[in-house]
C-alpha cells in the first residue's frame, strides 16, 4: 500500500510517500522558502539518492504540483503514475469545534476548512491549495484531514478560556485552540518510546518558521502557546507573536492602518523577518549573525528569549518538567538556540 502524507506549513511542504504496515519511505521530501524563491529536496531512500532543485514556489499550489511531479519523474521518482497511490493524508491545523478526531475528506470537510482559514490564515489556505491539487490529479482517491488542533481538546477550561465576555465564547467560539498537535503528539509518542517510565512531563517545542511549546503530561496536553490563531505566543519566522493586544488598536488609531494592513503585518511582516531585515529564515539569519549583523543578532536573542520565557508557563502548567524535546527546522538543527533557552531555564536544574 502506497499513502501520500503531506504538511503544508506556512512557508514549507513536506511530504512522504510510505507503506503505513511496513513504514517503508518509498520517497521524502521538503519544498522549502515558498513565497520567497522555492527549492525542492526530494530523497529516494531505497536508492540512497538525493535530488535538489530550484523551483519557483509564489504559492503552495505550485510546491503541492512540484512534488507530484518529483514523484513520477522518469528519472527520480518512484511511482509510474498517480493511481499507484492508494490514499492520501493532509495536516490540517485548524479543525475548530467542528473536527476532534481525523475525517474522511468530503465537499462538507472542505468547506469547514475553509470556513476556518481565519484561524489559522498561513496554513488553511496552503493545505487546501495541497487538497485540491490531489483531488485533481487522483480524482476518487480516499483522502484524510489530521487536524492539529484535535489534540488540544484534553486542555482543561482555565487554560484554553479568555477573560473576556462570555458571550463571545458561546456566540463566536472565541478561545485557545493551539496548532502544531500532530508535532506535539509525535514528540510525546518519541519521547515515550525512547525514555519509557522516565517521561511524565514533557515540554515540547516546535520551533521552525512557525513555532509553539506544549505541555504535556502523561500523553494529556495541559496548555499550548498558540491561542485562537496560530499567531499568538512565540516569535516566529514571520508572525509577531503574543503582544499587548491594545496595539492592534492603536495602529489603527494613531498609525492609520487598517484592519487588513494589521493583520498582514501582524502574521506575514512580523517575527524574525522584521527584527533582522533580511529573512524569516533562521539559517539567513544565524549567517548574517556569525558575520556581526546587530540586527541579526537580536532577532536571534529575541526568538531564544521568547521561547525560554514561555518555556516557563508551560512547565508551571505541569508543576514541573523531566523531559524536553525539539523539533522543526531551527529546534532540530540550532544547538545554539537550544542552548540559549537552557541557559534561560539554568535556574531550574537544566544543563
Amino acid at each position: 500500500m502506497k499513502v501520500l502524507v503531506i504538511n503544508a506549513g506556512s512557508s514549507s511542504l513536506k511530504y512522504q510517500l510510505m507503506d503505513p504496515a511496513t513504514r517503508e519511505v518509498f520517497a521524502k521530501g521538503l519544498c522549502e522558502r515558498i513565497g520567497i524563491d522555492g527549492r525542492l529536496t526530494h530523497k529516494v531512500p531505497a536508492k540512497d539518492a538525493k535530488y535538489e532543485f530550484e523551483i519557483p514556489m509564489p504559492t503552495h499550489s505550485e510546491a503541492i504540483q512540484a512534488v507530484l511531479n518529483a514523484l513520477v519523474d522518469k528519472d527520480n521518482g518512484v511511482i509510474g503514475s498517480m493511481q499507484e497511490i492508494d490514499a492520501v493524508g493532509h495536516r490540517i491545523v485548524q479543525g475548530g469545534k467542528y473536527f476532534d478526531r481525523s475525517v474522511l475528506i468530503d465537499d462538507d470537510v472542505v468547506a469547514k476548512i475553509d470556513e476556518l482559514a481565519e484561524l489559522a490564515p498561513l496554513h488553511n489556505k496552503a493545505a487546501l491549495m495541497g487538497i485540491e491539487a490531489c483531488r485533481e490529479q487522483m480524482p476518487g482517491k480516499p483522502m484524510v484531514a489530521v487536524f492539529d488542533t484535535s489534540f488540544f481538546q484534553t486542555i482543561p477550561p482555565k487554560a484554553y478560556m479568555y477573560p473576556l465576555p462570555y458571550e463571545l465564547y458561546e456566540k463566536h467560539a472565541i478561545r485557545k485552540y493551539g496548532a502544531h498537535g500532530t508535532s506535539h503528539r509525535y514528540e510525546w509518542m518519541m519521547a515515550k518510546e525512547i525514555l519509557g517510565s522516565r517521561c511524565h512531563r514533557l515540554l515540547s517545542c516546535h520551533l521552525g518558521n512557525g513555532a509553539s511549546l506544549a505541555a504535556i503530561e502523561d500523553g494529556v496536553c495541559r496548555d499550548t502557546t498558540m491561542g485562537l490563531t496560530p499567531l499568538d505566543g512565540l516569535m516566529m519566522g514571520t508572525r509577531c507573536g503574543s503582544i499587548d493586544p491594545a496595539t492592534v488598536c492603536y495602529l489603527q488609531r494613531e498609525g492609520g492602518y487598517s484592519y487588513q494592513e494589521v493583520d498582514d503585518m501582524m502574521n506575514k511582516q512580523s517575527g524574525l523577518l522584521a527584527i533582522s531585515g533580511i529573512s524569516n529564515d533562521a539559517r539567513d539569519i544565524r549567517t548574517r549573525a556569525s558575520e556581526g549583523d546587530e540586527r541579526c543578532l537580536l532577532a536571534f536573542d529575541m526568538f531564544a528569549y521568547k521561547a525560554m520565557q514561555q518555556a516557563g508557563s508551560m512547565i508551571a502548567s505541569m508543576a514541573g518538567v523531566d523531559t524536553i524535546t525539539f523539533t522543526a527546522g531551527i529546534g532540530e538543527n540550532s544547538a545554539e538556540l537550544r542552548e540559549l533557552i537552557f541557559d534561560g531555564l539554568a535556574h531550574m536544574g537544566m544543563i
